[in-house]
């Protein structure tokens, strides 16, 4: 090995880079991937700084007068506080209730031994993942409306009296998280059951050596072996904590939920593209892409002091 070690250090980096050239051709699809679609189309963030017009191009529109007037304009907004904490409130009861279902499952599936039983429960967790925010919304008519709701139904029946799921600013938040948590339940269960698969097996053996039961080596054995993977996905939502899940929220909501719901990326699409405000668009993209990006680097920093950054 140390001899392999020697020869490879004494390469040139192009020879080194054609010795291992097949991994960089199965590499090529998804770096040009991101060239084209990630870093090449942010020369588009200019138009922040500038009075777009769709007609003249980016290049020849004129910029704003001052530098800042779009960022200034969205700050100074009287929804500004409101789209802010809807946003921020979303998005962190999301976080909040949505990272542990995903670990409890994960876990359930690993200690089940029945077989069948066991596939079934995947099966069935995953399915709403690969279901369009439409037909979840068509689920959830089915279910909660005020009028025809199952639920609703059977209160009625029981001699309640209807309520308005999906139109209460009360239950609104609610349904949004339940919702999110249910469609991304059985994917989040895959990703930590696959950490799970890379823990030594001798650990566990250890464990039952040593009287060990089942909520005990989940304990100390499972959960610290997928610490680094928790942390990880942890870091990557902090990132998209501004998005709060355009699609879902676009769809579902109405003018009624409006106080409880509008958030940042719906009122641009309102203002940025349905009134084709585009400068303001790109100002509040920027705005978002800066804290996430802030976000990122102080939750790996803290990371860190646990020694699971990514970076």
């Amino acid at each position: 090995m140390k001899e392999v070690h020697l020869l490879n250090a004494g390469q040139s980096t192009w020879s080194r880079v054609w010795s291992y050239r097949a991994f960089y051709l199965m590499l090529a699809p998804g770096l040009i991937w991101y060239i084209v679609y990630k870093y090449f189309p942010m020369y588009g963030i200019i138009i922040a700084f500038k009075d777009f017009d769709i007609l003249s191009g980016i290049m020849s529109s004129p910029w704003a007068d001052p530098w800042y007037k779009h960022f200034k304009q969205f700050f100074e907004s009287p929804y500004f506080a409101q789209l802010l904490t809807n946003t921020f409130l979303i998005s962190v009861y999301k976080i909040f209730f949505g990272m542990v279902p995903p670990i409890a499952l994960a876990l359930l599936l690993h200690e089940c031994r029945i077989g069948w039983l066991k596939r079934l429960v995947q099966m069935l967790s995953y399915m709403p993942h690969f279901l369009s925010w439409v037909i979840i919304y068509g689920i959830l008519i089915a279910f909660l409306s005020q009028s025809s709701g199952l639920f609703n139904r059977w209160i009625v029946e029981s001699g309640g009296q209807s309520i308005p799921f999906l139109t209460s600013t009360d239950w609104f938040r609610s349904i949004l998280v339940g919702s999110d948590i249910w469609q991304n339940l059985g994917w989040g269960a895959i990703i930590y059951l696959a950490a799970i698969s890379g823990i030594d097996p001798t650990l566990y053996e250890a464990g039952r050596v040593d009287g060990a039961g089942r909520l005990r080596m989940m304990w100390s054995i499972t959960l610290p072996g997928i610490r680094n993977v928790i942390i990880l996905l942890l870091i990557l939502k902090l990132g998209h904590i501004l998005d709060a899940g355009f699609e879902q929220i676009y769809i579902l909501y109405n003018i009624q939920v409006y106080p409880v719901s509008d958030i940042i990326d719906t009122w641009v699409f309102r203002t940025g593209l349905e009134q084709m405000n585009f400068s303001m668009g790109a100002a509040v993209g920027l705005f978002k892409s800066l804290i996430g990006f802030i976000l990122v680097v102080a939750a790996n920093q803290i990371a860190k002091r646990w020694g699971e950054g990514i970076w």
